[in-house]
């Protein structure tokens, strides 16, 4: 994050995004994510995830308290308090649920004047925002990115550092059909944990599980069934949904040796 912020500058980059990556070491898979991407692993058909989402939602306390204990970074503009609406003028002096950084829960609270700003998380589900602009918390880049039409940075808000899990390989015997998948957001727009484990179920069997090319032919009809069928009403799944709107990358990655098995 601080070369992308060096190199800015020099290579007038702009603009951001998230990181997703995995690293085998000694036996163990080291997943470390930093945005809204998701990694699984499959494993005998059971789905064991190896992240989470950055959302405004997911890290709504950690927004918050940043704003309780640095309210200049929300520019007059913005209130670090949580309703669950928009407070209109009219209701100044009414009672309203209300929940700040330290609440899991909502509580009453009176509104007054600064209850009226715009709250620093607006919105729910894949609508949510901080500051009315970005929808994911943890990222690399985004060092200029503001709130429209003024000098707000939001980058205070955004956190480079991933969370890792561990997984132990040596802790279970895998057969071929056991495998880790990382895919982008564009993926699980569409496509839940289990539907993307049928996929991979799927495509599997219908290879041999010496044949290398098995796992690319997964990752690939994941993206396709993902982006749909281009139609008179857009991009549609096999269902009539929208498609994927989103750039999709999918890597699934084996986890057991090649080999014959039952």
């Amino acid at each position: 994050d601080d070369q992308i912020e060096r190199e800015r500058a020099s290579q007038r980059l702009s603009g951001g995004c998230c990181a997703l990556a995995a690293v085998y070491l000694m036996g163990k898979f080291y997943v470390a994510n930093a945005g809204d991407s998701r990694a699984i692993i499959i494993r005998n058909g059971e789905i064991i995830p190896m992240s989470r989402e950055f959302t405004p939602e997911t890290e709504r306390q950690r927004l918050q308290f940043l704003a309780f204990l640095r309210p200049e970074l929300l520019g007059k503009e913005f209130t670090h308090l949580e309703f669950p609406r928009r407070i209109q003028p009219k209701e100044l002096g009414k009672k309203m649920l209300y929940r700040d950084q330290n609440m899991n829960g909502w509580a009453y609270k009176k509104i007054e004047e600064n209850d009226l700003k715009f709250p620093l998380i607006y919105g729910e589900g894949k609508k949510a925002r901080v500051m009315a602009t970005i929808g994911v918390t943890r990222g690399l880049g985004d060092h200029d990115l503001k709130v429209f039409s003024s000098n707000i940075h939001i980058k205070p808000f955004l956190s480079c550092f991933p969370e890792v899990r561990v997984y132990d390989l040596t802790q279970y015997e895998h057969c071929p059909d056991d495998v880790l998948v990382l895919g982008t957001d564009g993926l699980w727009d569409v496509t839940n944990d289990k539907e993307v484990a049928g996929v991979v179920m799927e495509v599997l069997t219908s290879y041999e599980p010496n044949d290398p090319c098995r796992y690319t032919m997964v990752a690939q009809e994941l993206v396709v069934r993902s982006r749909g069928v281009l139609k008179e009403r857009g991009w549609r799944l096999s269902n009539d949904k929208l498609g994927s709107g989103d750039d999709i990358s999918v890597f699934v990655i084996p986890l057991g040796g090649p080999g014959n098995y039952t």
